[in-house]
């Protein structure tokens, strides 16, 4: 039964899930606070899930022996080391969808607070003053807003801005001209937004390219009395520079829910005049509380009981359903993997290519090529999965690249590997068949049909008579049993291979034996895991 530790404060409803699901789980709300009891308990569960308190550090990861996922009832991930998480071979989930309609209506709030000075308002007027005059604030419709971000999030600000009559602008490089026109929204450069909008709202994540997006430079572009609103992440503005230019009045106002450093008890804007500042509330509602607390939930137990994968961040997403589907196909690309990978173990990887066919072109490619690299990383080290494999291969610097083609062949669908080194290259290929076991169909353009055995010999030879006889008969002397072997060549008296099934590992001496005969090119015991 897997095992799964909330650290930080969850919903009831939610922790109920996992034990609904068959999931063991401990309920410690506090812990993630403590680094430290943290540390000392973590080896004990397979999946963790937090919120923004636990931070998932490499430190952290060290003590999580059996940790297989970390699911963040939220959006944002900061709290948790990504980068080390997938070494460690350990996804990372958020719910993105849970808190998103929370996250835009409280940026929208916030845009009225600053167009019409509400929170000065309301503390001059609770204070006993009338200062009617002194509030003087601007309509949004026929306003033009920029929004800096129009994906989840920065949509719905969108549509919700069109519903106030706003014009919408927005900049994001990853929205087509298509999807601007369909939400009927036009899609601008940064620059243009800078120039044009009346308020600007950020709905982007904090990334390398990203921080400080609106920096000193950017906002001396924009309109004389633009307001600025983050409910974002903190460090996308420049906090500094858009507090000098309040005071000088080229900024009208801002309202941030984030901030560069947080806890913000102190920061630049604290105190200037038409700032609206919250403590990062865009998802504290207890709707988007408790939609996110159970979306993880319902995500942890479906990876830990079923292998789908749902908003994952470092490995792609694999439905329950094509979990089913592609079980039997991953399984495969893994194979192919650990054989090839097996085969290399002398020689570094340069480069792996990996071609899909027929039915397999039509399945999820990236998990696909996640378990294959996998397979291949096994042999550098035995404890890769695929969520660590893919950044295995990337620490050493091997090129990937996949295509994929229609059914070319006798096969429903297949996939070929071929990996490259400073000398050579190999290339195998297998099949699912219909009883969704795996096939071994081709090595080195070889035509075979071999299954996968738990203990395999792998030979090659010139194609000439005795060689089997050979074979069965020195594995005999060493107490080697053969359970069954598969043959393959190339052209009559060309190369030829053969895969032997054994009941038990391959013993060094019969090895060395087969070696000394001078007869086998190639002499290589193989292993895989068939349970």
């Amino acid at each position: 039964m897997p095992k799964v530790l909330v650290s930080d404060k969850l919903s009831e409803t939610a922790v109920q899930i996992f034990r609904d699901r068959g999931i063991e789980v401990d309920y410690l709300p506090d812990v993630g606070k403590d680094k430290d009891k943290l540390a000392e308990i973590i080896g004990q569960y397979d999946g963790l899930a937090i919120r923004s308190a636990t931070k998932v550090t490499p430190s952290l990861l060290e003590h999580a022996t059996n940790l297989k996922v970390v699911g963040r009832a939220g959006i944002g991930t900061d709290n948790v080391d990504k980068e080390a998480a997938s070494k460690k071979g350990v996804i990372v989930m958020n719910t993105p969808f849970g808190n998103m309609i929370t996250t835009a209506e409280h940026a929208i709030a916030m845009m009225f607070s600053v167009a019409r000075q509400i929170p000065e308002a309301d503390a001059s007027t609770q204070a006993g003053k009338w200062e009617k005059s002194k509030f003087m604030g601007v309509e949004l419709t026929a306003k033009t807003l920029g929004v800096i971000g129009a994906g989840n999030i920065g949509g719905i600000v969108c549509d919700r801005a069109r519903g106030l009559k706003m014009k919408v602008v927005a900049y994001d490089p990853f929205l087509s001209e298509e999807k601007a026109a369909e939400m009927q929204i036009e899609k601008v450069e940064l620059d243009v937004l800078l120039k044009r909008a009346d308020f600007i709202t950020l709905h982007v994540p904090l990334t390398d390219g990203t921080r400080n997006i609106l920096s000193a430079e950017n906002l001396a572009k924009t309109k004389k009395g633009v307001r600025i609103i983050n409910c974002a992440r903190g460090g996308l503005v420049d906090e500094k520079a858009l507090a000098e230019l309040l005071k000088s009045g080229h900024v009208a106002g801002a309202a941030f829910d984030v901030f560069a450093e947080e806890p913000a008890t102190d920061n630049v804007l604290f105190g200037l005049k038409n700032v609206v500042c919250t403590p990062h509330l865009g998802a504290s509602t207890t709707e988007a509380q408790e939609n996110v607390a159970l979306q993880v939930a319902e995500q942890m137990s479906d990876y830990l009981l079923t292998g789908a994968v749902t908003n994952a961040l470092n490995m792609p997403s694999v439905t329950a359903e094509e979990a089913k589907v592609m079980g039997p196909w991953i399984t495969t690309a893994g194979h192919l993997g650990n054989f090839i990978g097996q085969m290399t173990d002398d020689e570094p990887i340069k480069a792996i290519n990996i071609l899909y066919d027929g039915e397999a072109s039509t399945m999820n490619l990236q998990a696909l090529n996640c378990a294959l690299i996998a397979g291949i990383m096994k042999s550098i080290n035995p404890e890769v999965n695929m969520v660590s494999a893919p950044a295995l291969a990337k620490d050493r610097g091997i090129q990937i690249a996949t295509t994929n083609q229609a059914q070319s062949g006798v096969f429903e669908g297949y996939i070929k590997v071929t990996i490259a080194t400073p000398t050579k290259e190999r290339s195998i290929a297998g099949t699912v068949f219909s009883d969704g076991k795996p096939r071994f169909i081709q090595i080195k353009g070889i035509n075979i049909d071999a299954e996968v055995g738990e203990h395999m010999l792998y030979t090659t030879n010139e194609d000439i008579p005795g060689i089997i006889g050979t074979l069965g008969t020195m594995l005999g002397e060493h107490k080697v049993n053969l359970a069954n072997f598969t043959l393959g060549r190339s052209v009559q008296g060309g190369e030829a291979i053969a895969i032997a099934y054994l009941d038990e590992p391959m013993k060094d001496s019969a090895v060395a034996a087969l070696k000394n005969t001078g007869l086998f090119r190639q002499v290589k015991p193989l292993h895989f895991d068939v349970a």
